[in-house]
């Protein structure tokens, strides 16, 4: 089966959904291609026992110039704007004042070192000594924020963010995914519908799927970077160096898991404990947020990927084990698994967020070019500066759909 449309927008996420609203607005038939059965991409959210879940992008980041927040508010969400718990340690269980204090000066001293004298390889990890005795907790932050460790990361794409993120960082209690979700416009759209091949033809693009063609006059991608270098979708010639920046700009791995709480057991809501501060390999855990029954474990770069290999059930053993370890073994028998993500595993993703790896920074301005005035590109990970965020994708989908607009009109 062939259909025609003035633009198709590959990829239902923040970025595909953006994109395909402004291109709405500006009267274009738009049809919006999804190959998984859910809209949302890698913002996800899940009701359970009553409570919204999101096991992808749950924080506003940047909230105070975060595009979402406006949304959130037009479309009905609550925001909660309460100050996150990161970075403290409840009751400095198993890390001291006096130990946090150092740790964190560690890392004061590698973002020092990597601001005012990098490394010429332009490789994080060459900023911290490898015997540092914190090192092991710079990795931990490191898989938290990027997904991937120190030696996988360039200098310079780290900082584009870290230069501009500021410290406030709110919250949907409905859910991250939903209020995405709900930006959802009345457009033409086929989910479970992969597309396999993007080719330029003489008037557009031509988009084949498992479920037939498609023409357009153009066309915005928003798959992941993961998706696009794995060559899961066949690109025409024209886009070899999209193909190179997007292998350049790996998704790294970070992957949630919820624990139910039978009760309060002497644990203040709203409150963070990290496993063990001095492994790459932990956990993050916040507390009852929102003040609900739950723990929200969370795993980031080489701690994730373990996890991910050896499957749910030993994410579950392992959160259980750090957290007995922290609260003493009786709570055991207060938790039980509610739900996790393996963002690795989900094939029409592959991974959590893109970081640049050392000296290709210049890469997300390369995925992020046009090709002959058909061919768009947007996601997270063709943003500047706010990569890896919801709002980031966003942002990049209307920056795409203007693109789209400057060229055919609207």
């Amino acid at each position: 089966m062939t259909t025609s449309h003035d633009v198709v927008v590959i990829g239902a996420g923040a970025a595909g959904i953006a994109a395909a609203a402004r291109l709405q607005e500006a009267g274009r038939r738009v049809l919006l291609v999804e190959a998984s059965t859910r809209i949302g991409g890698r913002a996800w959210t899940e009701t359970i026992d009553g409570m919204a879940i999101d096991l992808g992008c749950g924080w506003l980041h940047s909230a105070d110039r975060n595009p979402m927040v406006a949304l959130a508010e037009r479309s009905g969400f609550a925001v909660d704007r309460s100050r996150s718990a990161w970075g403290e340690q409840y009751r400095d269980l198993s890390f001291s004042a006096a130990e946090q204090e150092a740790a964190h000066r560690a890392w004061e001293r590698f973002e020092h070192r990597i601001e005012t004298a990098p490394p010429p390889s332009d490789r994080a990890g060459e900023a911290m000594p490898v015997d540092d005795p914190w090192r092991g907790y710079a990795e931990a932050l490191s898989g938290y924020m990027n997904g991937a460790e120190l030696d996988r990361l360039s200098i310079a794409d780290f900082l584009a963010y870290d230069t501009k993120a500021t410290d406030h960082n709110w919250r949907v209690p409905a859910g991250y995914g939903a209020l995405v979700a709900a930006q959802l416009p009345a457009a033409a759209m086929a989910l479970a519908t992969a597309v396999t091949e993007i080719a330029l033809t003489r008037d557009g693009v031509r988009i084949v799927t498992d479920r037939g063609s498609i023409e357009a006059a153009a066309a915005v991608v928003t798959v992941s970077t993961n998706v696009l270098a794995g060559g899961a979708i066949a690109l025409p010639q024209a886009a070899r160096g999209h193909v190179e920046a997007a292998s350049r700009l790996p998704l790294g791995l970070a992957d949630k898991l919820f624990l139910a709480l039978d009760g309060e057991h002497g644990l203040a809501a709203e409150t963070h404990l990290i496993g063990d501060p001095r492994r790459a390999e932990t956990g993050s855990y916040y507390m009852r947020p929102f003040g609900r029954p739950m723990i929200e474990a969370f795993f980031g770069g080489r701690g994730a990927v373990m996890l991910e290999r050896e499957g749910l059930g030993a994410a579950v053993a392992f959160a259980l084990d750090e957290l007995a370890g922290l609260l003493g073994s009786g709570i055991r028998r207060h938790l039980r698994p509610m739900i996790g993500s393996s963002w690795c595993r989900m094939t029409h993703v592959r991974g959590s967020y893109s970081h640049a790896l050392p000296g290709h920074a210049d890469a997300r301005g390369v995925l992020a070019t046009p090709i002959e005035d058909r061919l768009f590109f947007a996601g997270e990970a063709t943003h500047p500066f706010d990569f890896s965020t919801a709002h980031g994708a966003w942002e990049s989908g209307e920056r795409a759909a203007g693109e789209v607009v400057a060229v055919l009109g609207g």
